[in-house]
C-alpha cells in the first residue's frame, strides 16, 4: 500500500504538469488553431529564468513564480509578433513547422551553453520538509505543486468559458471582423492570448525546477507526452485538458504498480483507443 500510495502522489505531481502544459496547448490551439511546438522549450526557459534569477540576481522561488513567466510571456508575444502573425492566413503545417524549429533552436543554444546536465535548484525552505499522514508522508513541495496547478487550470478555465473577456476571445476567433467592428482590438488580443498560454509553460516550469532540476531537455521528452494528453482532452478543450492531465498522470503512476513496462507507452495507448472511438477526443467537438 506504500507503494501504491507514492506512485499515486507521483502520478498527481506529473499530471499537475501534464495539465498545466496541456493548458496552455489547449489554449493557443483553441483560440488561436495555433499547433505551438516550442511549448516544451518555453516550459525550460521558464525554468532556467528561475535560475538566473537565484544565481545572477539572488531573487528566489517566489519573486521567479512572477518573473520567469512575465518574462517568458514577454518572449512568447515577440514571437507571435514577428513570426507567427505571419501565418495565419496559410495552412497549420506551416505553423507547426515553425515552432518545431524554433524549439530545436532554442533547446540546441541552452544545450551548448550549459551541457545536458542538471542545474540544482533549490526549493523554498517553507515548503520543505513534510506532513506524516499516518499512511503516507507527503512532501510539502508535491502537495503545493498539486494546489497551485489546480488553481491556476480552473483559474483559467473560469475566465475563459464564464467572463466576458473569455467570450470575446471566443468569438474573436471565430469571427474577428466582426469583433473588431464592436472596437475591440483584435491583433493584440490574439498576441496577448499567445503570451498568456507560453506563461503558463514558464509557471510550470519554475515549478518543476525543485523536483526535476534545471536541464536544456527538460521540456523535450514532456512534450510529446503532453500533446497526447491534448489530443485525448480535445485539441483546444480547455476543461478537457485539466481533466486529462491530471487522470492521465493517475493512470501513469498506478500502472507502475501493477505494470511497471507498460508505464512509458501507457498514455499513448490509451490515445490510441480514443482516437479509434472518438476522433475529436473525450472533451473535444467535432468540426
Amino acid at each position: 500500500m506504500q507503494a501504491l500510495y507514492g506512485q499515486l502522489l507521483i502520478g498527481l505531481i506529473n499530471g499537475a504538469f501534464y495539465a498545466m502544459l496541456s493548458l496552455g496547448l489547449a489554449v493557443i490551439f483553441g483560440l488561436l488553431n495555433i499547433i505551438n511546438f516550442t511549448h516544451g522549450a518555453l516550459y525550460m526557459m521558464g525554468a532556467f529564468c528561475a535560475w538566473f534569477l537565484l544565481q545572477y540576481l539572488g531573487l528566489g522561488y517566489w519573486w521567479a513564480l512572477v518573473a520567469a513567466p512575465v518574462a517568458v510571456g514577454a518572449f512568447g508575444v515577440i514571437i507571435e509578433r514577428t513570426m507567427l502573425s505571419r501565418l495565419y492566413k496559410l495552412d497549420h503545417l506551416y505553423g507547426l513547422l515553425l515552432t518545431f524549429g524554433l524549439a530545436l533552436i532554442i533547446q540546441g543554444l541552452f544545450r551548448n551553453q550549459f551541457g545536458s546536465s542538471g542545474l540544482p535548484y533549490q526549493m523554498p525552505e517553507v515548503l520543505t520538509g513534510g506532513l506524516n499522514l499516518g499512511f503516507m508522508f507527503l512532501p510539502k513541495y508535491r502537495a503545493w505543486v498539486i494546489v497551485a496547478s489546480l488553481a491556476v487550470c480552473l483559474s483559467t478555465w473560469y475566465v475563459i468559458e464564464r467572463t466576458k473577456l473569455g467570450a470575446y476571445l471566443r468569438a474573436g476567433t471565430e469571427n474577428p471582423a466582426l469583433v473588431q467592428a464592436f472596437g475591440v482590438n483584435v491583433p493584440r488580443m490574439v498576441t496577448l492570448t499567445y503570451g498568456f498560454g507560453v506563461a503558463l509553460a514558464a509557471f510550470a516550469g519554475v515549478m518543476a525546477a525543485p523536483i526535476y532540476q534545471v536541464n536544456p531537455l527538460m521540456g523535450a521528452d514532456l512534450i510529446v507526452v503532453v500533446f497526447a494528453v491534448v489530443v485525448i482532452g480535445g485539441m483546444g478543450s480547455i476543461l478537457g485538458a485539466i481533466i486529462t492531465g491530471f487522470g492521465l498522470g493517475v493512470v501513469e503512476g498506478l500502472t507502475k504498480v501493477f505494470y511497471p513496462e507498460a508505464s512509458n507507452t501507457v498514455i499513448f495507448v490509451v490515445m490510441v483507443i480514443v482516437l479509434i472511438l472518438r476522433p475529436a477526443g473525450l472533451f473535444g467537438r467535432e468540426r
